[in-house]
């Protein structure tokens, strides 16, 4: 209110535009409750103040999901008791669709916008809801693709729904953003999906891939007796945080000859499949933590799954996807506000000290 008036509290100035009004009140309903507002207000009623909209994206598509559950009849007395819980009113079909226009319109720019910049670094996986369409409930592939510019600021670069991850949908997303303007990957971050890889292949063919180590790690219980008691995967795990490559193929060598003889079918899946897992070491040592993995993104799918399992069972695909992407929006613009998640200039000056190597 001071920098819309351009004056202080009682303050004397003959450059102000108006005069305070006391305040109104306002509730804001958001994910831990209920909070009242005391929103200032100036004689002329011009001023308003946008400072809580956009965190109200997601707590609106997250009531218009549960309202659409409610009018549509096919939630319970429970779902009826969490809207008017959340809002303290049970909704109209007129009030719903009213709410959700306003959504989609932001939303729909929000996907639809251009990738003018370039993004080194690209994070791409996959979650699954479940839907209702036609009277049955089937499961839908939530894609979600997150960029480091060389800024270095994370933006979240495309959020959209399948049928399934298969390698077309996948094609179908990674084709979307490059539309849009992708360019310049160098690095893919992702779990082993077959089609996801086949995908990048296809699209990105300039990127190299690294396969989640957290997922590597998960996978290699399935080579092992279910009770491990000795350091074979803690040796393993060890792999990923060496300094530099051949630091990394060296240890890798000696794990491998320490337990070919106790763990045969561990020991030659790794040496089958650890290599291009290994991608990282390419990048700067200070990049290493963050790129070896989709923890980030597992992060954000956390968050949505917070969301998600208020509403369990989403009455429609739109639905879903309106809930998600509202989130995933109001974390765009979080993650834009905060200082630099990496340093690029740590990867430019990589960049020149490879170029001179091989000079």
């Amino acid at each position: 209110m001071t920098d819309a008036l351009g004056a202080a509290k009682s303050e004397r100035t003959t450059g102000r535009n108006g005069y305070r009004s006391g305040y109104y009140g306002r509730s804001l309903i958001t994910r831990v409750g209920k909070l009242e507002l005391r929103i200032p207000q100036d004689r002329t009623g011009q001023f308003s103040t946008e400072l809580f909209e956009r965190y109200q994206r997601s707590e609106r598509a997250l009531v218009a999901a549960l309202a659409e559950m409610y009018v549509q009849g096919v939630s319970t007395r429970k779902v009826k008791a969490i809207t008017e819980e959340l809002c303290g009113h049970s909704f109209s079909a007129s009030s719903i669709i009213t709410i959700n226009k306003r959504l989609d319109q932001s939303l729909a720019q929000f996907a639809a916008r251009p990738l003018n910049e370039a993004f080194p670094y690209l994070i791409v996986d996959a979650r699954y809801e479940r839907v209702r369409e036609a009277g049955v409930i089937v499961s839908h592939a939530v894609l979600i693709a997150i960029g480091i510019d060389w800024d270095g600021r994370r933006q979240i670069l495309g959020v959209e729904l399948a049928n399934r991850g298969s390698r077309s949908s996948w094609s179908d997303f990674l084709r979307g953003l490059k539309a849009r303007g992708l360019n310049g990957v160098e690095l893919v971050v992702s779990d082993d999906h077959a089609g996801l890889k086949a995908a990048i292949r296809e699209v990105l063919p300039e990127a190299v891939w690294q396969r989640c180590y957290v997922h590597f790690l998960r996978n290699a219980l399935d080579y092992v007796p279910r009770k491990v008691d000795d350091d074979c995967l803690q040796e393993l795990r060890w792999l990923y945080a060496r300094r530099d490559l051949a630091e990394a193929r060296s240890d890798l060598t000696a794990w491998l000859a320490r337990w070919a003889g106790k763990y045969p079918r561990l020991t030659a899946w790794v040496e089958e499949n650890l290599e291009e897992r290994l991608s990282f070491y390419r990048l700067p040592r200070q990049h290493h933590k963050h790129l070896k993995s989709t923890s980030m993104l597992e992060r954000l799918n956390e968050e949505i799954k917070r969301r998600t399992q208020v509403v369990r069972i989403f009455p429609n695909a739109q639905s879903c996807l309106r809930l998600i992407r509202a989130l995933a929006v109001e974390t765009h613009e979080n993650w834009l506000e905060q200082l630099r998640y990496l340093n690029m200039e740590e990867l430019r000056e990589h960049k020149k000290l490879i170029m001179r190597q091989a000079a």
